[in-house]
């Protein structure tokens, strides 16, 4: 969960948010020393009325500033494609959930199981129980095993929706007609709130998305029990 005054990103809890917070820190410092280094040499050029004549025109210069852009690109791309790598495989998924955007609320499918589906609607401020958070709290929580593989198939049934939780690392389109793959892994049990996150409508802000993460014997029950 976000709180107040923020500025970062919220608690990693799967080894592939963890990746992309490190990637962020990692481009963030790449950024951060060239706009130093530009300030100063723009410093320079506004502070002092010296003119170096050799460097006007070196082919010494063009050629580091030539070079030195190439291997900050190469840095900062090697990093992005192993993450997309890793974003995009998925080694033998213990559970596989099917998502399906509709205005305004989201519809899941258990496929492992014969008969596990249900519709999740946001649960209004004036149902709210003390504790419960205003337009993130749904009335059926997607409850998933911790520490093991799930696949989520996501799409739609009208517009395009977007299907996102910031604590996984995960944000998916939902589109009509298409059916997109993502991958999720928890490394801690928990409540994680997500939001479409694709203008799809007058009441796009009002489905939100809500996984409880557990262990593996408390799912097995609550299957059971969504199942009788």
């Amino acid at each position: 969960m976000p709180y107040p005054m923020q500025l970062g990103f919220q608690d990693a809890t799967s080894p592939i948010m963890e990746e992309l917070m490190y990637f962020h820190d990692h481009t963030l410092m790449i950024v951060f020393l060239i706009s130093s280094l530009v300030l100063y040499v723009l410093m320079l050029m506004l502070t002092t009325k010296l003119t170096h004549t050799s460097t006007m025109d070196a082919q010494e210069i063009e050629t580091i500033w030539t070079i030195l852009p190439a291997i900050i690109l190469v840095l900062i791309a090697l990093p992005s494609l192993r993450i997309l790598y890793m974003m995009d495989e998925i080694f033998n998924p213990y559970l596989t959930v099917k998502a399906m955007g509709h205005q305004w609320y989201w519809s899941y499918e258990y496929t492992d199981y014969e008969d596990l589906s249900f519709d999740s609607y946001m649960v209004p401020t004036q149902d709210l129980n003390p504790g419960q958070l205003r337009l993130l709290e749904v009335d059926n929580r997607v409850v998933l095993p911790m520490e093991l593989p799930i696949r989520m198939l996501i799409s739609s049934e009208d517009v395009l929706h977007a299907w996102a939780v910031p604590s996984l690392g995960l944000k998916a389109d939902a589109v009509p007609g298409r059916l997109n793959q993502a991958t999720l892994t928890s490394t801690r049990p928990g409540v994680y709130f997500g939001q479409c996150s694709e203008i799809c409508g007058s009441n796009h802000s009002f489905m939100p998305i809500v996984l409880e993460m557990s262990t593996l014997k408390y799912f097995e029950n609550w299957s059971h029990m969504m199942q009788s």
